[in-house]
């Protein structure tokens, strides 16, 4: 038997409780995006590629994805006609485009995310979330760092 989550000895394991609230964050977005057939990660991707083409490997970077990752998210999207694959100036280099199926269906999923993101917002409080905002961009650049990849 499980026990009460109160007797549970918390961890002292930093991943651990970054990966656990993580995913517990994302369980909202993909909650309230699962009414327009998304999930964040898609989501996430489809809004990257909202202005302009996007080069695949740049895109991994950005969304901090491996491109295993990038390309398993990106299949659902290519399917469903959301996004297409096109060759760059370069031949060998896939960009990703949003279609303007792809470009209806961000529209209808922004309120969405909105309203998970007010969610989140309204557990916290707003100088809760700047400050968390603030400490995961530090963390991540010095992570960055720590692993030299460019910031």
């Amino acid at each position: 038997m499980t026990p009460p989550v109160a007797s549970v000895t918390p961890s002292l394991c930093t991943c651990f409780r970054l990966r656990r609230a993580s995913r517990r964050v994302t369980q909202v977005y993909d909650h309230e995006l699962a009414a327009v057939g998304l999930s964040l990660n898609q989501y996430s991707i489809l809004r990257r590629a909202e202005r302009e083409s996007r080069v695949l490997g740049e895109l991994a970077v950005e969304l901090g994805m491996d491109r295993t990752t990038l390309t398993r998210n990106l299949s659902p999207l290519l399917d469903a006609g959301l996004v297409e694959a096109v060759r760059g100036h370069d031949a060998r280099r896939r960009m990703i485009t949003l279609t303007p199926e792809g470009r209806g269906r961000l529209s209808a999923a922004k309120p969405r995310w909105q309203r998970a993101q007010k969610i989140i917002d309204a557990m916290l409080g707003e100088a809760v979330i700047q400050r968390l905002h603030q400490d995961l961009d530090h963390l991540d650049a010095l992570l960055r760092q720590h692993l030299g990849e460019a910031a």
